[in-house]
C-alpha cells in the first residue's frame, strides 16, 4: 500500500467516525494498518488524559496544602476543618444534601430554560432591527450594574418563597451572556459567504438560516456555557435570601449552627453541580456542532 493512501485513512479516522466504506477498506488492509489503528487510539487516549490530569493534579495539590496547613498550624477545626472532615460530613449528610440539590437543580433548569428561550429571541430581534439594537443594547449592559443579591429580596417579597422567585433570579443571571453572545455571533458572519448566498438569489431569511445562524452557533454556545456556570449561583443566592428548601437554605442553616464542615460540604456540592451542567452543555455542543470541532482538529493537524 502506498504511504499516501495510509496517511489518508489515518487522517479520516482522526477527524471523523468511520463509515461503512472506511471499515471495509480497513478490513482489506488490516494486516498492514493494525499498528496504525493502535497508534491512533493511543494518541486519542493520551489527549483525553492530558486534558484531565492538570486539573486533577492541581486539585490534589490544593487539598494536600489545605490538609497540611490545618495540621501544622493547629487551627481549631471548628473554624477550618480538614478535607477529611468535610468529606465525612458530606457522606453523613448525603440524603439531606441530595434532597436539597434536586430542589436547586429544578430551579436552575427552569430559570435557564426561560433565559435561553428569551435570550435567543431577543438576540435575533436585535440582529434584525438596528433600532432595537440601539434601544435595548445599552439597557442590557446597564442591567449588569444591578447586584442580584440586592434584587433577590425584592423578588422574594413580590413572588413569594416558591419556585417563581428563584427561577426569575436564575433567568436574570443567565439572560445577558446568551443575548450578547448570539448578537455578536450573528454580526460576525463571514461577509464573503453572505455575498455568495445573495448572488444565488437567497432572501434574508434563507441567508439567516443557512449562513448567519450556523456561523453564530459557536459564539452562542460560548454564552450558554458562561450562563450555565452562573445559573446555579443565581439559584443559591435566591435560596440564601429566603426559601423553603434548596442548597442556599441548607447552607444558611449550617452557618447558623456554626457547622463549618457542613457549609464547605455544601460548597462542594454546588461546585459539582455547576461542573456537571457545564460538562452537559459542552457535550451537547459537540453533538450539535460536529463540523466545528472537525474543522478545529483538521487545523490542528
Amino acid at each position: 500500500m502506498k504511504s499516501a493512501e495510509m496517511s489518508e485513512i489515518v487522517r479520516r479516522e482522526e477527524s471523523a467516525p468511520l463509515t461503512i466504506e472506511d471499515a471495509a477498506q480497513g478490513l482489506r488492509v488490516a494486516p498492514v494498518m493494525s499498528g496504525l489503528w493502535l497508534s491512533i487510539a493511543a494518541r486519542r487516549s493520551l489527549r483525553s488524559l492530558g486534558s484531565v490530569w492538570p486539573s486533577a493534579i492541581a486539585l490534589l495539590a490544593l487539598l494536600l496544602l489545605w490538609q497540611g496547613y490545618v495540621v501544622a498550624s493547629g487551627v481549631d477545626q471548628q473554624l477550618l476543618p480538614t478535607p477529611g472532615a468535610v468529606w465525612n460530613t458530606l457522606v453523613a449528610q448525603r440524603e439531606a444534601l441530595w434532597a436539597n440539590t434536586l430542589v436547586t437543580l429544578w430551579e436552575t433548569v427552569i430559570g435557564f430554560a426561560v433565559a435561553l428561550a428569551t435570550g435567543i429571541a431577543c438576540g435575533v430581534a436585535i440582529d434584525f432591527s438596528p433600532w432595537l439594537r440601539r434601544a435595548l443594547y445599552p439597557l442590557l449592559v446597564a442591567t449588569q450594574a444591578i447586584p442580584l443579591i440586592a434584587l433577590a429580596p425584592l423578588l422574594v417579597l413580590w413572588f413569594g418563597w416558591g419556585m417563581t422567585s428563584k427561577a426569575i433570579v436564575v433567568t436574570l443571571m443567565c439572560f445577558f451572556p446568551i443575548v450578547v453572545a448570539l448578537a455578536d455571533g450573528l454580526r460576525s458572519a463571514d461577509p464573503e459567504l453572505l455575498k455568495l448566498f445573495r448572488s444565488f438569489g437567497a432572501g434574508p431569511l434563507r441567508v439567516f438560516w443557512s449562513a448567519r445562524l450556523p456561523g453564530a452557533l459557536p459564539a452562542l454556545f460560548s454564552g450558554i456555557r458562561i450562563a450555565i456556570a452562573y445559573s446555579v449561583i443565581g439559584a443559591v443566592i435566591a435560596e440564601y435570601v429566603g426559601a423553603a428548601a434548596g442548597l442556599g437554605l441548607y447552607m444558611t442553616l449550617k452557618q447558623h449552627s456554626f457547622s463549618t464542615a457542613g457549609v464547605l460540604a455544601t460548597f462542594f456540592v454546588t461546585a459539582l453541580l455547576s461542573f456537571a451542567l457545564f460538562a452537559l452543555v459542552a457535550l451537547v455542543e459537540r453533538l450539535a456542532l460536529p463540523w466545528y470541532y472537525a474543522q478545529g482538529r483538521a487545523i490542528s493537524l
